[in-house]
């Protein structure tokens, strides 16, 4: 059995949390380039020394925070997959569906995202991060992409095309002027699937 934490603990994980939060939000409004910590300690409502005792400089601080998304991300896809049916057609679904749910793609999150993908050619660490470039996330999209087509095709390209279909859907909901809805997004990504796999999913809403 793990131990309970200390209040103590869990008040200072609980502060780091609230200043990675205010990081995202100063991300989404500044870019990357822009992010100062006295930024994020305005948007938290805290003062400078405070984030600089959790994080020591801006570079730990931006890595904090993507770690922080990324996890994010894969419990998120890890958690559809266990609440979808087993079979690789739900399985899929449950994926493509887990990448729009509107706890995780909030305008905030999705131009953090997008801050962090502009960093990612020139950092090695924030590539490993960056979304469904999780080597867990594309095996997995493979092998269902894999089952559905039973030999008739090249599972990794089909799996890549869903991949990179959500990652621009993700893109234009950050960068157009007049963008669509979430809704609209899932059904685009859904319909990109059905090209696919006819059989499995509709075109329609």
């Amino acid at each position: 059995m793990i131990a309970a934490k200390s209040p103590r603990k869990l008040s200072r994980e609980a502060r780091r949390v609230q200043l990675i939060e205010a990081t995202i939000a100063v991300l989404a409004i500044k870019g990357y380039a822009r992010v100062t910590m006295s930024d994020v300690a305005q948007q938290a409502g805290l003062s400078h020394g405070l984030v600089t005792i959790h994080f020591q400089s801006k570079d730990l601080l931006l890595t904090e925070a993507l770690t922080y998304l990324s996890e994010e991300y894969v419990q998120n896809w890890r958690q559809a997959l266990a609440e979808a049916k087993q079979t690789p057609a739900a399985q899929l679904e449950a994926l493509i569906r887990a990448d729009f749910r509107p706890e995780l793609c909030t305008p905030q999150r999705l131009a953090a995202w997008c801050a962090f993908w502009g960093e990612a050619q020139s950092r090695p660490l924030y590539q490993e991060k960056c979304g469904s470039n999780n080597a867990e996330y594309v095996e997995r999209i493979e092998s269902l992409c894999a089952a559905l087509l039973d030999g008739r095709g090249d599972p990794a390209r089909v799996a890549r095309a869903i991949r990179v279909t959500t990652e621009g859907l993700w893109m234009d909901l950050v960068t157009q002027t007049e963008p669509y809805s979430l809704h609209e997004a899932l059904q685009t990504a859904l319909a990109c699937a059905a090209a696919f796999f006819p059989q499995h999913f509709n075109k329609g809403d």
